[in-house]
């Protein structure tokens, strides 16, 4: 009997009037996860193409494990580097923090094994990213079943960008309540997927951010080993100090920060993907570009001693969550900017409040973050403007 069969067989006890029908989201989210829906949209003037809600957030998950496994080599490398630099005795207080003692895969902290490095990585990578997902969509079942809606994959792409968004050992209780946040704060109370004007992860992670500044940010976070501390390259850069890395380093990856934010070619090759399939809007990312790079060269022509004011664009780029933010978190469909034109200006928008809170305010080195936040809540009001310009311009054509 097929996976298939079983399932139909099974549906009227969760419809309304059967014996399990409260649990009815539990069923509808399992048989959406597995097979697509059988009631779709059938009217001419609403048909697009073949593109559908499971096609996008299928294709964004999946593009998102192309930075989960650089981003997870990354964090083994820069821990088995750290362990290797420690005496025995060091050594043995150290790896008592080690989540999972590697989860018995490796024997040996090798930092010239990319077996080690990537295991390493992903053994604080995974039970992260259970817990996440566990807690998240435990919280999604339950507002729809109070709610009488469906639960739909649209949390398959929260799950894993709120876990990318994070540094390798945050405490799996707090990356619990970030989310549980994210969900219920920046996503459910406005209805659910779809009705939302925030960024799910990027609500739990700026909740995180402000609640448990010490666990998300500062020197000791970004190295997965206790007591080892190192300071992130944009970090550095906010004070003055050396970056610690040269450009094309920076570029492919291999330095301290959250798991998903370090490769900038993981990132383009996953940017890529989201264009081909026109899942992500082009208009976005490029906007998210221009602004960054015309506000930087701004910065740039204005002498000061505030040492981000000569951060050339090639290292923004490259440097913190940008290109995270501009390919994974600005072109949310939901939260974005609908009509063509105010793609635009949100995007420049966004590159532009994220080189304006990197360099002015040198306390908050990130920016990412909060600027895709402000442009979630300017989105709507671009797209109004837009709108009725296109009406004034046509009624002026009579």
């Amino acid at each position: 009997m097929s996976l298939r069969s079983v399932l139909d067989g099974v549906e009227h006890h969760f419809e309304k009037g059967g014996k399990l029908a409260w649990a009815f989201p539990v069923y509808e989210a399992i048989d959406t996860a597995l097979y697509t829906p059988a009631t779709v949209t059938g009217g001419a003037s609403h048909v697009r193409d073949a593109l559908n809600l499971k096609r996008i957030m299928m294709t964004v998950w999946l593009a998102a494990f192309i930075p989960v496994l650089v981003g997870s080599w990354v964090v083994g490398y820069q821990a088995n580097t750290a362990l290797a630099a420690l005496t025995p005795e060091q050594l043995a207080t150290a790896t008592e923090g080690i989540r999972y003692a590697f989860l018995g895969a490796v024997t040996s902290y090798n930092p010239g094994s990319s077996w080690d490095n990537l295991i390493h990585g992903l053994s604080f990578f995974v039970p992260l990213y259970v817990v996440v997902f566990g807690t998240g969509i435990a919280f999604e079942i339950w507002f729809a079943s109070k709610r009488g809606h469906e639960v739909n994959e649209g949390y398959f792409v929260t799950s894993i960008l709120f876990t990318l968004t994070l540094p390798a050992g945050i405490p799996l209780w707090m990356a619990a309540i970030g989310v549980a946040f994210g969900v219920v704060v920046g996503k459910e109370v406005f209805g659910g997927t779809g009705k939302n004007f925030l960024n799910p992860a990027l609500t739990g992670r700026a909740f995180l951010y402000f609640a448990y500044p010490a666990e998300m940010s500062g020197d000791r976070v970004w190295v997965a080993v206790d007591g080892v501390t190192q300071a992130t390259p944009l970090g550095n850069a906010a004070i003055g100090a050396p970056y610690g890395v040269d450009w094309l380093t920076a570029f492919l990856g291999n330095m301290p920060g959250s798991f998903g934010e370090t490769s900038t070619l993981a990132i383009l090759i996953a940017a890529v993907i989201l264009l081909t399939t026109r899942i992500a809007s082009w208009r976005v990312m490029t906007g998210c570009l221009v602004g960054m790079v015309a506000t930087t060269l701004m910065f740039n022509a204005i002498p000061s001693n505030n040492p981000m004011f000569a951060m050339e664009f090639w290292w923004h780029l490259v440097l913190g969550g940008f290109a995270f933010g501009a390919v994974f978190m600005a072109t949310d469909p939901v939260s974005a900017a609908m009509t063509n034109t105010g793609r635009w200006v949100y995007g420049i928008f966004i590159g532009f409040m994220c080189i304006l809170i990197r360099v002015a305010n040198p306390a908050f080195p990130e920016g990412m973050m909060l600027a895709i936040l402000f442009g979630n809540m300017m989105a709507p009001l671009f797209d109004y403007y837009v709108t009725q310009g296109n009406i004034k311009r046509r009624l002026a054509r009579g």
